[in-house]
């Protein structure tokens, strides 16, 4: 049975730094682009960033760029997004998704993504 389990979510104020962690159970975890995606109150489900299969490539939504980074642990099966310098406007539940097994381009589509966490909550008071 395939899990994305998300961790590290919280309630912090603007300008701390939070990491959270995605633990994959997916046999094929290396040949997987895999992307953090975040639903803040009442909205749409928004791209946040992603990675290729080995680190080498990565993707970010502007709002999150220069201050966020993607990264991932293959011997670990983990997929990690530091956050710094957080704004009450991150305030969201965020989800790690998983791509299909052998594609390798990033994608910031939702539709893309065929493996989805149940998300990790992350507060940001002003």
């Amino acid at each position: 049975q395939v899990q994305l389990v998300e961790s590290g979510g919280g309630l912090v104020q603007a300008g701390d730094s939070l990491r959270l962690s995605c633990a994959a159970s997916l046999r094929t975890f290396t040949r997987r682009v895999m992307g953090w995606f975040r639903q803040p109150p009442g909205k749409e489900r928004e791209f946040v960033t992603a990675i290729t299969w080995f680190g080498g490539g990565t993707n970010y939504a502007d709002s999150v760029k220069g201050r966020f980074t993607i990264s991932r642990d293959n011997t670990k099966n983990t997929v990690y997004l530091q956050m710094n310098s957080l704004k009450p406007e991150d305030t969201a539940l965020y989800y790690c998704a998983a791509r299909p097994d052998g594609i390798p381009s990033l994608s910031t589509r939702t539709y893309d993504y065929n493996y989805w966490g149940q998300g990790t909550q992350v507060t940001v008071s002003s």
